[in-house]
């Protein structure tokens, strides 16, 4: 029928009758799947076009769902999904024989103290979860949730029977608790495709935090449930990744027994082993992640407005005074079409100005510039300075406030003192010395001065830190001296372009031409 497919459980079997004005009993006394919008009934397909979607009232649909609710029925779906459990039981075996052996001899390399199991309270984390309990026969493993403030409450739901069910998993939960998603949105903009500021912030930060509480700068081995189908992005992720350069948090090695199943061997395996999983597929959902990503289809959109017509009219109307504070000449069609999903840069926003830096080169002294500041000279800026070196202030001129960064064999190499220059609130005056390349120390000073000017607390520089190193706070961005290695990944922009996750999200077109 098709490449992959998926079940239609009866519940989203009388959605699909209300939108396409069907006979809901009919539904559900056939054998139903489905590939995105495309369901095949008894084997025949048929398409829930995006426009009869768009079409359709969510609020009549939601009315006309409840009004029907006593017709759901399991018993045909039941017998239907134990024929397709027999029929696939061989192939469910492989896949199982397979998914073992890849998870045994990943994990002989590493002590079960140092293994994380990655749960999102999915179906892929699901069954990742299952095989590697099983595989390694240890029910006590780690498992850790990132809670981004945008789960379903069927998410929460399920994370909280998963934990009452396993006992004796330990069990962590990652959530960002100094930060608000709409605050973050009404300041840099709703995140978009290309730039989803949220999974830093949200995601990727905390269990950052997480890890590094839990193992410091030691290395682990997570399982995450990614597969390769899943999208485009992740078709091009390895089974085994390693590479500081491409994983998001450089303290682990992530690994993926699920990496090549197709979402029927997913459903294949907790249909046969009958997990609990996630209610939210069996209202219509796909996918399970942030319920207002920009990377969800439109399906999904409705789907939320009919099941959290609250939050889903919310999420609208905020859109809706983004599109008009951008002077967008048709709000409703930009966001209802999806526009503001595309979105590039801070074109609009007050806050791109706190990403450009502005500086001049100092008339008096060589190899020193002088940096606009958004905000007053103070300790925390000495403080971004750590990676370079060890900070002194008593080598410094006292009458000017100059602090003084030492390199490793404690020579001189940066000067750092408050400065006063005509028409500007705040300002500071660089210079660095006894240096090869002045050029290339004076760029990654620039990218300190960028963060103290626009950091939005978006957690990305933790997240890279292999040394723990790195806490950021509403109070300030704070580099341990101690634990800092002075490995200067968070001043390379080979980890950040441009030296800080603002410049992607708040770059201009203007921005984009000078560069």
């Amino acid at each position: 029928m098709a490449t992959d497919v998926r079940p239609v459980f009866p519940k989203e079997r009388l959605l699909i009758a209300v939108l396409l004005n069907d006979d809901p009993e009919k539904f559900m006394r056939t054998s139903m799947w489905a590939l995105d919008n495309r369901y095949f009934i008894n084997g025949k397909p048929r398409s829930l076009s995006n426009k009869k979607i768009q079409a359709a009232n969510p609020i009549e649909v939601a009315a006309k769902i409840s009004a029907a609710g006593d017709l759901i029925g399991y018993n045909f779906f039941e017998r239907d999904i134990k024929t397709f459990v027999e029929l696939n039981h061989d192939r469910l075996n492989t896949l199982i024989s397979e998914a073992n052996d890849f998870i045994s001899s990943t994990a002989q390399f590493f002590d079960d103290e140092h293994i994380v199991i990655s749960f999102s309270g999915g179906k892929d984390s699901t069954v990742t979860a299952d095989l590697v309990i099983n595989a390694l026969s240890n029910p006590s493993l780690v498992h850790i949730f990132s809670n981004t403030t945008l789960e379903f409450d069927t998410t929460l739901d399920y994370v909280s029977r998963y934990r009452r069910d396993h006992p004796r998993a330990i069990f962590q939960t990652a959530r960002n608790i100094d930060q608000n998603f709409f605050d973050v949105c009404a300041d840099i903009g709703p995140p978009a495709r290309m730039m989803r500021w949220c999974c830093s912030m949200f995601k990727t930060g905390p269990l950052s935090r997480v890890l590094t509480g839990l193992y410091r700068n030691q290395h682990i081995l997570t399982f995450y449930g990614i597969r390769k189908s899943e999208s485009l992005s992740r078709s091009k992720y390895n089974r085994i990744e390693d590479d500081s350069n491409s994983l998001k948090i450089r303290q682990q090695t992530v690994a993926s027994p699920i990496f090549f199943w197709k979402d029927a061997d997913v459903w294949l395996y907790i249909l046969s082993r009958q997990l609990d999983f996630n209610e939210a597929y069996r209202l219509g959902y796909d996918r399970v992640g942030c319920w207002c990503c920009p990377n969800n289809n439109l399906r999904a959109q409705f789907l939320s407005s009919i099941y959290m017509p609250e939050r889903a009219q919310r999420w609208r109307n905020f859109l809706l005074d983004f599109a008009r504070s951008l002077g967008k000449p048709d709000p409703e069609t930009y966001v209802d079409n999806g526009k503001w999903k595309a979105r590039q840069g801070g074109n609009g926003l007050r806050a791109a100005d706190d990403i450009k830096i502005k500086f001049t080169g100092c008339t008096t002294e060589e190899h020193a510039n002088i940096y606009q500041l958004s905000r007053e000279f103070n300790d925390e800026l000495i403080g971004m300075f750590v990676p370079f070196g060890r900070i002194s202030t008593e080598l410094g001129r006292k009458l000017l406030h100059e602090t003084i960064v030492l390199s490793s064999s404690n020579v001189p190499i940066i000067s750092i003192q408050p400065f006063d220059q005509v028409g500007v609130a705040h300002a500071v005056k660089i210079k660095t010395m006894n240096v090869a390349d002045h050029k290339n120390l004076q760029r990654m000073i620039s990218y300190q001065i960028k963060k103290f000017n626009a950091c939005r607390q978006c957690l990305k520089c933790e997240s890279i830190c292999r040394a723990g190193a790195i806490s950021v706070s509403r109070e300030r961005y704070y580099i341990d001296p101690v634990k800092c290695v002075r490995c200067k990944a968070c001043v390379s922009a080979k980890y950040l372009e441009g030296g800080c996750m603002m410049e992607k999200y708040l770059r201009t077109k203007k921005q984009e031409v000078a560069r």
